[in-house]
């Protein structure tokens, strides 16, 4: 089975928790979605709420893939720069897949559908994202097409003495 992915869904109630508990389950079980484990719903939260305040301001628009049961099972945020001499590349930010999906090769479907979201909006040539170091996500990214153009080291502290290379990934659509 796989994902049925939209493009700027109606926001609801339950797109709004579904996209909570995937958040805060992602965190829990390791990944590199802004948060170390362990991590309350409560304290998601107020990340949420930018992004959906980015959404409302029309900054940035989301993907969502919903598994056959209907539930959030993958988010990505696609963000436009407001920068002109940058407007023609985006940020994908917190790009998850629920760990119970994992393996499925959901997070592969995931980024095939966030570069076609890019490739239909106008003027758009790129992607990129950032990627915490130590996890293998660099290698992720790199077999779906993206390249490493940066890393600053040990840039994320995860928790004393524990950091990690903050490494800078794009997806030339060209």
């Amino acid at each position: 089975m796989s994902l049925t992915f939209t493009l700027d869904p109606a926001v609801t109630p339950e797109l709004r928790d579904g996209i909570l508990d995937l958040w805060t389950d992602v965190s829990n079980a390791g990944g590199s979605v802004g948060f170390v484990p362990p991590v309350t719903a409560e304290v998601v939260r107020p990340e949420l709420v930018k992004h959906l305040a980015a959404m409302a301001e029309g900054r940035t628009r989301l993907l969502v893939g919903h598994d056959e049961d209907g539930r959030v099972a993958a988010t990505a945020f696609l963000t436009r720069n407001t920068h002109r001499l940058m407007a023609h590349w985006l940020w994908l930010y917190t790009v998850m897949v629920h760990p119970r999906h994992q393996g499925k090769g959901y997070g592969r479907d995931l980024l095939a559908a966030a570069e076609g979201a890019a490739r239909g909006l106008d003027g758009i040539e790129a992607i990129r994202l950032t990627c915490r170091g130590g996890l293998g996500l660099e290698r992720f990214y790199g077999s779906c097409g993206y390249k490493e153009v940066g890393r600053v080291p040990g840039a994320i502290r995860v928790a004393p003495g524990d950091d990690r290379d903050d490494i800078i990934m794009l997806l030339p659509l060209g």
